[in-house]
């Protein structure tokens, strides 16, 4: 596979069962696989889904699809974006950088070297059930805006409630400067969110500020006044 192959021969992947057709449209793009190897020719067709590319790239030259990575023109080839399938117009001579990620280390030699692991957490990704209006959303403001992860986070898991009462409070902000009312709204809004983010106490729990317990009841081991006073004196 990978060989000059006729018009309208079928290719089929052994193990998914995919298939991707060449045809007359087919171009040779040349293969740079990082490393050792030297540069090869491989016969594709054009328009193709990087998918199949990645596919044949893998067979072609026996490498590990999973961790096969590629690069055209200075971009990272992905298989899908937004949910939908990518697919790729090549012209013969184009040149492609492969490159195969190397196996991750045993896991007893990774301990104390988990850095990587925890940048990975750190990054937001959509969850597969998102709607497809959201994963365009986050496509634009990740790919074209640049968006940090942290803010993303934020914008995506606020519901549409949140939003609605944040889009309000910046409306009203105006009108509250017009009335020289700017100090008062900020410490409502300030007071509002407190009051919100209280709870409620099961029965039976003890208030950490004895003042919201019964009988201003503290807790067991509280250090105050009164008790350094009676340390003292005994």
């Amino acid at each position: 596979m990978g060989e000059i192959i006729e018009e309208e021969e079928l290719i089929v992947n052994s193990k998914g069962g995919d298939k991707a057709y060449i045809d007359s449209n087919s171009v040779d793009i040349i293969l740079r696989t990082i490393g050792p190897a030297r540069p090869s020719r491989l016969r594709v067709p054009s328009p193709i889904k990087v998918c199949h590319l990645r596919k044949l790239i893998a067979e072609n030259d026996h490498l590990p699809i999973e961790n096969l990575r590629l690069i055209l023109r200075g971009n990272v080839l992905h298989d899908c974006q937004n949910g939908d399938d990518v697919y790729l117009q090549l012209n013969n001579g184009d040149s492609l950088i492969v490159a195969v990620k190397p196996k991750p280390p045993v896991k007893h030699l990774r301990d104390g070297f988990d850095d990587d692991d925890d940048d990975e957490d750190l990054k937001f990704q959509l969850p597969q059930s998102s709607s497809q209006w959201k994963r365009r959303l986050y496509s634009f403001l990740h790919n074209k805006l640049k968006l940090p992860d942290i803010l993303l986070m934020a914008i995506f898991t606020l519901s549409l409630k949140a939003w609605a009462i944040i889009v309000l409070w910046f409306i009203l902000a105006p009108v509250a400067h017009r009335w020289d009312l700017g100090p008062l709204y900020i410490l409502g809004t300030g007071f509002v969110i407190i009051v919100l983010n209280l709870g409620q106490r099961k029965p039976g729990d003890v208030s950490a500020y004895s003042i919201f317990n019964e009988d201003f009841r503290e807790l067991p081991g509280t250090l105050n006044a009164d008790r350094l006073d009676r340390d003292i004196r005994a």
